[in-house]
């Protein structure tokens, strides 16, 4: 008997001081855990990710395009001077073959400074639809780079309420298996007194067993969940995290005003949009080739010696040129058969295209739609069935304790109470992701 007695003496005493220590190592964590909301979340992983810093760039440099091609509408200035040798001009009077028969003096030396602009008047309006062309693909950029910050804020959305989930799980498990633990002892003593058997204790140390295997589990799926969420925010990965968190009320949107929000902001829609004006603008550049192109045109230099006009003489001079020019591509008529037919064809594919994107729209945000309000629906069974389990595990365990049911009976109740209540836990963090990504798809994130 004394030796039943330091064997349960030396296991309470390692309990106590495994508690001691993971309440020690509890009580570290705490210090060192970073309190961060999701809005605050956000920001970190919207600063951190480099997929929204290159999609920024490629919107800068299509804004500095758009810039670029208005510039094209100044004229075209050049400057130029030159110094120059020449050689006497050899006489040939008895052939090449043969040695110059006399040399013709020429003025060696020549220098001339000159300018020349060129304005372009009209050319096929090609420039314009150049410009608008650049216009439309920062437009495309700008779609892109919200799509990203869309993205990664649903990406966040998600990993933070997985973290938040695992840590709600953990509150249940550790209060679970203390309500356990506290049975467990009534247990004891009713198996003292003889009321019970020794199976029954074994059963129910058994199924503590089976719950703190479960903490271990949920323990590392906190720390998993945990870096994911560092990685994406830029933190170090050994960085502890706590979810601050307020559950939102159910928005009570219809299908139709989600829908009109998708066709306003959905960054496919409007990605698809944007890809069939560039194909209506290609199919009206390829029809500008087959228009006349006109400018204005100048030159103006000074130059030494005089050999513009007969006779030359080793002067300085200057001469200005002005005038218009026009030119029309005569081969294009039936150069760009061909071209405009293919640009027609681009252009109905496209539209195509964009008519398909918008089925698509319509059916993401009609299915996310109905997941989301299903996910209500489960958390309003959900909440009745922790209610109903709780009366189920009272009742239980009232006729348990007045020898009126099996301890499997027991268990199996407390099983399915945590079960329900991991359920109600499991449904509120589904409900709010389902939530994240209809605003995402909708592309109001």
């Amino acid at each position: 008997m004394n030796h039943k007695h330091r064997i349960i003496a030396t296991g309470l005493f390692l309990a106590i001081h495994s508690l001691s220590v993971h309440a020690q190592e509890h009580t570290t964590a705490v210090n060192d855990t970073l309190k961060i909301t999701l809005p605050e979340a956000w920001q970190k992983a919207e600063a951190y990710s480099r997929t929204i810093a290159i999609k920024k760039k490629a919107t800068d440099i299509a804004g500095e395009e758009v810039k670029d091609a208005k510039m094209e509408r100044l004229p075209e200035l050049g400057v130029m001077g030159s110094a120059e040798k020449a050689t006497n001009i050899p006489i040939y009077g008895n052939g090449i073959f043969s040695k110059p028969t006399s040399q013709h003096e020429v003025i060696h030396t020549l220098y001339k400074a000159s300018a020349d602009f060129y304005l372009n008047i009209y050319n096929g309006n090609k420039l314009n639809l150049k410009i608008e062309e650049d216009k439309v693909l920062h437009q495309l950029s700008g779609i892109r780079q919200e799509e990203a910050v869309s993205q990664i804020r649903y990406q966040t959305a998600a990993l933070f309420l997985d973290l938040q989930q695992a840590q709600i799980f953990r509150e249940l498990i550790l209060k679970d298996i203390a309500d356990q633990e506290k049975q467990l002892a009534e247990i004891r003593t009713f198996h003292r007194n003889g009321t019970v058997l020794k199976s029954d204790v074994l059963r129910v140390e058994l199924d503590l067993s089976k719950r703190k295997l479960t903490l271990v589990k949920v323990e590392n799926d906190i720390l998993i969940a945990n870096q994911k969420l560092n990685i994406i925010l830029g933190e170090p990965d050994d960085q502890l995290l706590r979810p601050d968190y307020t559950v939102m009320a159910a928005d009570t949107e219809s299908y139709k005003n989600y829908l009109a929000a998708a066709l306003h902001h959905s960054y496919i829609y409007h990605i698809s949009e944007q890809q069939t004006d560039l194909s209506r603008i290609h199919l009206q550049q390829v029809r500008a080739n087959v228009r006349p192109k006109v400018g204005l045109y100048g030159d103006f230099w000074y130059a030494n010696p005089q050999i513009f006009l007969y006779p030359y003489n080793p002067s300085w001079y200057s001469v200005g040129i002005g005038g218009v020019k026009v030119s029309f591509p005569i081969s294009s008529l039936y150069h760009n058969m061909h071209k405009v037919s293919a640009a027609k064809l681009e252009l109905e594919k496209e539209e195509e295209t964009h008519k398909d994107t918008e089925d698509k729209v319509r059916q993401q945000v009609k299915e996310a739609f109905l997941r989301y309000r299903e996910s209500l629906v489960q958390i309003d069974v959900a909440t009745t069935n922790v209610t109903r389990a709780e009366e189920n595990a009272r009742i239980i365990k009232s006729a348990y304790f007045h020898q009126a049911s099996l301890v499997t009976d027991l268990l199996d109740a407390d099983v399915q109470l945590l079960q329900t209540r991991f359920e109600l836990a499991a449904a509120k963090i589904l409900s709010q992701n389902k939530y994240y990504l209809l605003q995402h798809i909708t592309g109001t994130l």
